[in-house]
């Protein structure tokens, strides 16, 4: 079984072991009022757990700071139903909930260095010396990460129980699987921002530079357009270079096509001939940033830099139901199909710039196996390449941001 697996099956035994602790204290409490729903006190103490728990899932999704452990605690000590119940980290206390913070502060502290040095839970007797204060308990349970213990959870009760103990033990291991996703969260975000960051240092220095001397090449003699083709440039490299986002919406990845073709443009002047088809009921749709302009790059590259004809790219869109298709197709030098297929199993390096086997994967990643790149090429046939997205999916439009 994966740890994940194990995660989950821990997950699912401190529910049910906290579902039986509360059934014990909803039943052992005289006068209680009765429950209105239908289900066995079995059933309404599963859901009473069940329920709070998800109530305090989320602020521990997010890591172990103040904030959410202020935000937790109310739930934990409600799923427990303790006395009073606190979160630490490996320094202090986080939150408290309860009675006793006054005159127990100092004292779950000195617990706490105890639990971190010996490495195990601690269940021991408060000593406290109010007579009125209810603590008389204290289950000290570790809460873990990747990176070892990260604090602890303490669960006081008045009286010494053992059943306490061990659903206080579980839940702090339910708590620890939670900061454990919350740290797989972060991972992949940081994951993410490294990717994008390797993207962008693929943009091939060599279009820069050629984009630039054409560019000089107007400054004298027709300086307007030196000055539109500034601003194309400047827009490019800052939609190439955003700070956000890792995926962007069709309109957006056209129009930095747009830019660039008007680059290339300058510098190959009547030898590129483009032809765009987009159907503008597509436009919305979310796709990986940084996955056409590499394929349109490619075929300027194939068609223009490798011989000394002209080229013509077509670029179209088109709405087919559930999914949009894009082709960019060129009529260039094109490619010996396997020296493509060992391209794309990245058994074969590729040129400089962001190559067909970067988009390929990202596709892939985004939409499954069924949606890589389909590549359609022979030597002296040019190339045509098909790239299906599909325009509802799970977790790709959250953060697509133009």
């Amino acid at each position: 079984m994966t740890g994940t697996g194990l995660a989950a099956l821990g997950a699912a035994g401190a529910v049910l072991l906290v579902a039986g602790y509360a059934l014990g204290r909803l039943t052992g409490r005289r006068g209680a009022r009765r429950d209105l729903d239908l289900g066995t006190p079995v059933e309404r103490a599963t859901f009473h757990t069940l329920h709070t728990a998800s109530l305090a899932a989320p602020p521990l999704r997010a890591g172990l700071t103040e904030d959410t452990a202020r935000k937790a605690a109310r739930r934990l000590r409600s799923l427990l139903g303790t006395e009073a119940l606190c979160l630490t980290d490996r320094e202090k206390v986080l939150a408290w909930d309860g009675p006793g913070l006054d005159h127990h502060e100092e004292p779950v502290l000195l617990r706490v260095a105890e639990m971190l040095e010996s490495g195990r839970g601690l269940s021991v007797r408060t000593a406290c010396d109010d007579l009125k204060c209810p603590l008389r308990w204290a289950v000290v349970a570790p809460l873990t990460g990747e990176d070892g213990v990260l604090g602890a959870l303490v669960a006081y009760g008045s009286q010494e129980s053992a059943v306490l103990v061990r659903a206080a033990t579980e839940v702090a291991r339910w708590v620890s699987v939670q900061l454990e996703l919350a740290e797989l969260d972060r991972s992949r975000t940081r994951l993410i921002e490294a990717e994008i960051r390797a993207l962008r240092a693929q943009i091939s220095p060599h279009f820069i530079f050629n984009s630039l001397a054409a560019i000089a090449s107007f400054v004298r003699t027709d300086p307007e357009r030196a000055r539109e083709l500034l601003l194309e440039f400047a827009d490019f490299t800052r939609y190439s270079f955003r700070r956000h986002g890792d995926f962007t919406h069709l309109a957006d990845e056209l129009r930095s096509i747009e830019q660039y073709l008007a680059l290339a443009g300058a510098r190959f002047g009547d030898r590129l001939k483009v032809t765009l088809q987009i159907a503008p009921e597509v436009l919305p749709v979310t796709l990986p940033f940084l996955c056409l302009q590499p394929l349109v790059e490619n075929a300027v590259k194939h068609g223009l830099e490798d011989s000394r004809t002209e080229c013509r790219v077509t670029i179209a869109a088109r709405d087919a139901g559930s999914e949009a298709v894009v082709t960019i197709e060129d009529d260039g030098v094109g490619m010996d199909p396997a020296a493509l297929r060992r391209i794309l199993s990245g058994e074969r390096r590729e040129g400089s710039g962001i190559g067909l086997s970067n988009v390929d994967e990202r596709l892939r990643q985004a939409y499954g196996d069924d949606h890589g790149l389909v590549v359609e090429t022979g030597v002296g046939a040019g190339m045509k390449i098909t790239v299906r997205i599909p325009k509802y999916r799970a977790g790709v439009h959250r953060d697509a941001t133009g």
